[in-house]
């Protein structure tokens, strides 16, 4: 787990994961290693011995955007690595806390407008600061980034005032809004989610901005196909049990999908064109 626990990769690959371990009865340890937008983690799957016993929670920050936004992550995540079954995929919020004076997003692009620089918003990974920087060009504002290694400071530091607002996944940021301690501003989806109706789109302000990313499974390049193939399959029946897919579907707005080890492969290139895009549109200089 390329992440920090709390996250969206943390609560779902301990789903999988249990499903995995009942289903075979083979020990399934979830092992936080978080850093650099995911590439500690990456790193460490890498280098392990292809036998299909260490598998990477692969996401958007692992397999999509690092390649545009580091000039040498340190891996490939088509030469290096496999996608051997997709969790789902989903958007973000946009949120302050919930004491925040900004009701709506156009209060918060006027604030900005008006005080050049003086916001912060806070990221802890690709689908978090990415759509923050798409929404400052697309807006014509500008305010301060600041990284945070996990999800758990960067809340703290949001409810503390250091930071004005977040964009969090829509998975990991559901406590906090069901709870009401952040108001969410807007969605990064096509469309309204059925689970928030009341939250407006980014793309009813400015068309065309829809923002989406991805949980998987991922092991390394090397591991045989047979193994590959039992993977597959035991990720697609736990994304697919009665009780998680609720969970996935109706608690975490996350939509899964049934592929086999192709189309997974397809899905993964696809979604490294469309952060590249998203990360030009930005203005990310790669470090």
């Amino acid at each position: 787990m390329p992440f920090a626990p709390g996250g969206s990769g943390d609560i779902t690959a301990r789903l999988v994961g249990k499903f995995i371990e009942e289903r075979t009865g083979q020990p399934f340890v979830i092992d936080n290693k978080a850093g650099a937008n995911g590439i500690v983690g990456a790193l460490a799957v890498k280098s392990s011995a292809p036998d299909g016993y260490t598998l990477m929670l692969a996401t958007t920050s692992t397999n999509a955007a690092n390649v545009h936004m580091y000039k040498d992550p340190g891996y490939d995540p088509e030469k290096d690595f496999q996608v051997v079954g997709l969790i789902g995929e989903s958007g973000v919020f946009l949120v302050v806390p919930a004491d925040s004076p900004y009701k709506t997003l156009a209060e918060l692009i006027a604030d900005a407008k008006g005080h050049p620089g003086k916001l912060n918003f806070g990221y802890f990974n690709a689908s978090s600061q990415v759509p923050s920087e798409v929404l400052g060009k697309k807006a014509g504002v500008e305010w301060q980034g600041v990284g945070y290694k996990a999800i758990g400071n960067a809340w703290s530091d949001l409810y503390a005032g250091a930071i004005q607002f977040m964009c969090v996944d829509l998975t990991a940021a559901r406590g906090q809004v069901v709870a009401n301690k952040v108001r969410p501003l807007a969605i990064s989806l096509a469309e309204r989610s059925p689970l928030y109706p009341a939250v407006p789109t980014f793309a009813e302000s400015f068309p065309d901005f829809v923002s989406t990313g991805f949980l998987a499974i991922a092991v390394p390049r090397a591991v045989p196909d047979e193994i590959k193939q039992k993977l597959n399959a035991l990720i697609n029946e736990a994304v697919f049990s009665p009780a998680i897919h609720k969970r996935l579907t109706e608690e975490f707005a996350l939509l899964p999908h049934r592929l086999d080890l192709a189309q997974c492969a397809a899905q993964d290139r696809a979604e490294r064109a469309k952060w590249g895009e998203y990360v030009k549109i930005a203005r990310i200089e790669p470090q």
